[in-house]
């Protein structure tokens, strides 16, 4: 069995074509058993909880909302190859993405991880829906197979908030400033949202059985 921990952010766009190729990637290795785990990073740690106007976001971060169209114009081709039909105009707010990464921990305890990551990605950037949004969020969570009213319920308190504040202080603290972050066995590092060629060498080297003792990424994956 090969463990990859994925590493990302829910308002990160090459965090979801970074999902696709992966998907292609695991697609072609039809004999090797993997099993998937999706690991918390916020692109922007100090949004408020509440998250902001896009607009004035856009504006902070690219200077003006011109440039960024600009920008998220090769990323909207990108995801035309990946089949991803970005709308990065129908976004509305930017979110603080605490919560959304509290439901992805919440998920792999029912095995809906990968339901409730893709649900999140395409709520945010095919719908433009608030994904800081509570509402919101149970609703990704029902639409995936979880309770959205028992989810609700666990985003009304601070359940969770530390451990997933944790878990990324941790993934910074091991050298990981950018996502997405693909860590295969603990071994190996795949960083940015790479052909599935790459991903694939990395999975045959893996199956290899390579004799490298484990990384101090364990620390982040056993939060």
């Amino acid at each position: 069995m090969i463990q990859i921990d994925i590493v990302s952010d829910t308002v990160c766009p090459w965090c979801y074509i970074g999902k696709r190729r992966l998907e292609r990637a695991l697609a072609q290795r039809p004999d090797m058993a993997f099993q998937l785990g999706w690991r918390p990073f916020q692109l922007n740690p100090d949004m408020p909880r509440e998250g902001m106007d896009r607009e004035q976001y856009l504006n902070l971060k690219f200077g003006d909302s011109d440039r960024a169209r600009r920008i998220y114009n090769s990323v909207r081709q990108a995801g035309v190859e990946e089949g991803i039909p970005f709308s990065f105009d129908a976004i509305r707010r930017q979110p603080n993405t605490v919560d959304s990464h509290r439901l992805i921990r919440w998920a792999a305890s029912e095995g809906l991880q990968d339901a409730v990551v893709e649900g999140l990605f395409r709520a945010y950037f095919t719908q433009g829906g608030d994904i800081g949004d509570r509402e919101v969020l149970a609703q990704v969570a029902a639409q995936s197979g979880l309770d959205g009213a028992a989810i609700a319920r666990r985003l009304a308190e601070d359940e969770d908030v530390e451990l997933v504040q944790r878990e990324e202080t941790v993934a910074r603290r091991l050298g990981i400033n950018g996502v997405p972050c693909f860590i295969v066995d603990r071994k190996y590092a795949v960083s940015g949202a790479q052909d599935p060629s790459v991903l694939l060498q990395v999975f045959d080297l893996a199956a290899r059985g390579a004799n490298e003792e484990p990384q101090a990424a364990e620390e982040s994956l056993s939060t």
